[in-house]
């Protein structure tokens, strides 16, 4: 299933992987280990779970402004998600996939989608985020 309209790209990118549904807002900050990937906030429902690679599809994230430095951490050091879905717009999330996309043109593209497609976009099992496309698209498959 190919779904574009009711997509807003926050930080453009082409990439895709196997979805990784995070029950709860998730703070890179202390939340997420940046050389390994692995979620270490030990309240997280998925603590324990590998990032690197998967499609991380999350309501928001879970503040600190410092969450932005560790996302952009774990994209130069390739442990970052392949691309992240919101149902909400997040700037300090946007911002860490921003900083190594101008720096070291690495890209972990964001994007925002609400209501049924978010609800769709979870229940993939792999999705293509092609958020270089205009209008942008989701592939679910």
């Amino acid at each position: 299933m190919t779904t574009s309209g009711e997509v807003r790209v926050l930080v453009a990118g082409h990439a895709s992987g196997p979805v990784l549904v995070l029950d709860e807002p998730l703070s890179f900050w202390g939340g997420m280990d940046p050389n390994s990937g692995t979620v270490i906030d030990a309240r997280h429902p998925q603590q324990g779970r590998v990032l690197t690679g998967a499609v991380v599809v999350m309501p928001a994230g879970r503040g600190s402004s410092s969450s932005s430095s560790v996302l952009a951490e774990a994209v130069r050091l390739g442990t970052a998600p392949a691309a992240i879905v919101l149902a909400s717009v997040d700037v300090i999330i946007a911002l860490g996939a921003m900083i190594p996309a101008e720096i070291y043109d690495l890209h972990c593209p964001i994007v925002v989608c609400a209501g049924p497609l978010y609800e769709r976009v979870a229940a993939a099992g792999h999705l293509e985020v092609a958020a270089t496309e205009v209008p942008p698209v989701i592939r679910l498959t």
